[in-house]
């Protein structure tokens, strides 16, 4: 636990030295909110409650965000041989991993804050504190597995061009299988069993339970299902990381 702590500590002074990178990763999802907005102003429909779509949208700007600087930041790590230092040094998978993740949950807690924070404040969301609370719970625990996508992904490159496939092969068939933009139920069988491997369908499905009145423990089972989910993929970034290509 203290080389998990000392590689999350060394993780964070860096993120804190690379201020362009920082600023980078708060003010990019804040932006594309903010223009979010702007193109939904232009499409408004009667009857539609807007919510249903923004919070969604905002919980895939930061599964997105954060997925793609945590793959590309782990490359830039094994090639600049940071990960393989840290091997020689008797670090273990596990202990390397979990410093990362701790150190990104950091910044993906503050994303999701802001995220939230912006959404309530342009679309004026008008829902108790208890319920945005569960949102933001749901959005922070969807920025989490993002994370270790990210590093899972990060650990079948070799380069920061190499990891470049890797993004619209989990982000794309992500947002479309999501039942945020077109209903699964309509599309072939096939690709709604798929649609239940991507983590946004089930944030997006707990969020649409609680932006009508729901609860986060009336989703339990969804909840259950992303944790486990995040487990997974947690397990298998250690497995997958290796100490040299």
């Amino acid at each position: 636990m203290n080389r998990t702590r000392a590689v999350a500590a060394r993780v964070l002074h860096q993120l804190a030295r690379d201020r362009r990178f920082l600023t980078l990763s708060v003010a990019a999802p804040l932006l594309v909110i903010y223009i979010s907005k702007a193109a939904l102003d232009s499409f408004k429909v009667p009857f539609v409650d807007i919510s249903q779509f923004v919070i969604p949208i905002g919980a895939f700007i930061v599964h997105f965000a954060t997925y793609i600087l945590c793959a590309i930041v782990l490359v830039r790590e094994r090639a600049a041989q940071t990960l393989a230092r840290m091997f020689v040094n008797g670090y273990r998978q596990a202990e390397i991993i979990g410093g990362y993740v701790l150190a990104y949950t950091c910044l993906a807690t503050l994303q999701s804050i802001l995220v939230l924070g912006e959404l309530s404040l342009l679309f004026h969301l008008n829902y108790s504190a208890k319920v945005l609370l569960s949102v933001y719970v749901v959005i922070w625990l969807l920025a989490v597995i993002s994370i270790c996508l990210g590093i899972f992904v990060s650990n079948f490159a070799r380069n920061e061009g190499q990891v470049l496939p890797f993004i619209p092969l989990v982000t794309v068939p992500g947002i479309f299988l999501s039942d945020l933009i077109f209903p699964v139920s309509m599309f072939p069988r096939w690709t709604q069993w798929l649609s239940h491997a991507t983590p946004l369908f089930y944030a997006n499905q707990i969020i649409q339970r609680l932006i009508k009145d729901g609860t986060l423990a009336e989703s339990w089972t969804r909840v259950a299902t992303l944790v486990l989910y995040g487990a997974v993929v947690l397990f298998l970034a250690m497995r997958t990381l290796r100490e040299s290509d």
